[in-house]
């Protein structure tokens, strides 16, 4: 399975977005009432990502500096060099990725625009509904159906 059919899978489209001047305590609002990990912070409405801020980094510098942080801007927080891929990537390659570097999110670029945003969830449900088919093709060979 590709990155395209990941992003076509998913129930909502987009990428939730913040400009880098919001307060860490605007992202923890949004994190929280869209119930995601993440947000991408863009200052050009989400064509292109400055950076990305997860929910640990924010627990990070909370348990460093307590509650003070949350009135910061997102650009001290946020992560600024971002592992990307394709909508031609294949799920195999963004599992590894997100595996090795230790990170849940990964923007998807095409031309060097962002037209999506996959998380390890993501990819492991399209994984696990591959094998299945796969699965029930191999019992259907092996029925004779």
């Amino acid at each position: 399975m590709i990155v395209s059919q990941i992003l076509k899978s998913k129930a909502a489209p987009g990428v939730l977005t913040l400009a880098s001047d919001a307060s860490v305590k605007e992202a923890a609002n949004i994190m929280s009432d869209k119930r995601v990990g993440t947000v991408v912070i863009s200052d050009d409405d989400g064509s292109t990502a400055a950076g990305i801020l997860s929910e640990r980094d924010i627990v990070r510098e909370l348990g460093k500096r307590g509650a003070e942080c949350m009135s910061d801007k997102v650009s001290a927080l946020m992560t600024t060099s971002l592992v990307t891929c394709t909508p031609s990537d294949s799920s195999e390659s963004v599992l590894t990725q997100m595996t090795e570097g230790r990170f849940r999110h990964m923007p998807v670029l095409e031309g060097g625009r962002m037209i999506g945003l996959i998380s390890i969830g993501d990819v492991v449900k399209a994984r696990l509904a591959e094998l299945a088919m796969e699965r029930d093709a191999l019992e259907g060979m092996v029925m004779g159906h």
